[in-house]
């Protein structure tokens, strides 16, 4: 039985996630305790607690402290199981977290399964779904899987509601290499709004334009039907010869909309100042991806908080060695052995 402090490095929920992945995967049981000591609200949120859940379905496990607010739980773990589950958070929780719970477990299941997620779909704390479709997905589909996403319905906070899809076809997992961005090919800002005024919208896309040096046709704006919201999301994206990566910003009350502009701005130009190919949120993603796959490495902006927890948690279930080597200022290469 591994004994996690669930209070390591930033506290938060990613140390959970992280170990309910690789018990499933590993078969190994472990305990926690301190669950999200680092947060406001410590304990197990309605989100947490679904991806709990999912896990628990998923690998048949027997599981103790499962409640709102649990701040110590156990998980064994029994028989991975592929097949078709439905996963509601119940709020705007994100449900794309709790895909990310389950995700690597299931790509080592014995055959296929589906999802249906319902929750938040674009969540400020959470990689929204945009993300997990055009940067996530095709990097882990170069590695052997095979997973579709299909969006029915958006969620934002802090209504939520939102519903996606998920077919997965298991594969072992190959070593990927991502050491080079390539030639940017697209970059494109879409503001999306729903039950907001649509001058937010034109307003995002009019400052983030002007840092970026964006043409007219390189800006999209998009309003929702009012049923969504209220909501509003702001995203870049940039397409390179070798990877695709996402950047969103969200409206907030009381929150200028030139401010998101300015923030999603400024993210994609660190992005592009650096030459890199992986930006800091799929770092953190494709830190898990190529441990289990025993090898691969990238280039990547100096390591944040979130990567060093994924590597603290990620030790207590997986022999595998990470080499992180500053090459410049504010990148870094990254080689996983296994």
């Amino acid at each position: 039985m591994v004994r996690i402090d669930g209070s390591q490095g930033e506290g938060g929920g990613q140390v959970l996630r992280t170990a309910l992945a690789l018990s499933l995967v590993t078969g190994t049981p472990f305990e926690m305790v301190n669950v999200r000591a680092g947060r406001a609200k410590p304990g197990l949120l309605r989100q947490h607690l679904t991806a709990l859940k999912a896990a628990e379905a998923v690998g048949a496990a027997e599981v103790t402290g499962a409640e709102l607010g649990s701040k110590q739980l156990s998980f064994h773990p029994r028989a991975l199981t592929a097949g078709n589950y439905h996963f509601a958070v119940g709020s705007a929780g994100s449900a794309t977290l709790v895909l990310q719970t389950v995700l690597p477990a299931l790509l080592h299941a014995e055959g296929p399964s589906t999802l249906m997620l319902e929750g938040g779909t674009h969540n400020p704390a959470a990689p929204p779904f945009d993300f997990l479709e055009k940067t996530y997905l095709p990097l882990l589909n170069r590695m052997g899987p095979r997973v579709e996403v299909v969006l029915d319905r958006p969620g934002f906070y802090p209504a939520g509601g939102g519903k996606f899809r998920v077919n997965i076809q298991p594969a072992k997992l190959q070593p990927l290499h991502l050491m080079e961005r390539g030639r940017v090919l697209r970059r494109e800002a879409v503001a999306q709004v729903a039950a907001i005024p649509f001058d937010v919208a034109r307003r995002e896309l009019e400052t983030v334009a002007g840092v970026l040096k964006l043409r007219e046709d390189q800006q999209r704006p998009e309003e929702l039907k009012r049923a969504f919201g209220p909501g509003n999301v702001l995203r870049v994206e940039v397409e390179s010869e070798h990877v695709t990566e996402v950047f969103t910003g969200f409206g907030e009350r009381g929150k200028r909309a030139e401010l998101v502009g300015e923030e999603v701005a400024a993210e994609v130009k660190r992005y592009l100042d650096a030459e890199v190919p992986v930006g800091e949120h799929l770092c953190d993603q494709l830190l898990l991806l190529l441990a289990l796959a025993k090898g691969g490495g990238f280039r990547t902006l100096a390591l944040d908080a979130h990567a060093h927890t994924q590597r603290e948690t990620m030790a207590h279930f997986l022999d595998v060695n990470f080499d992180v080597r500053e090459v410049a200022r504010d990148v870094c290469e990254v080689t996983v052995r296994g």
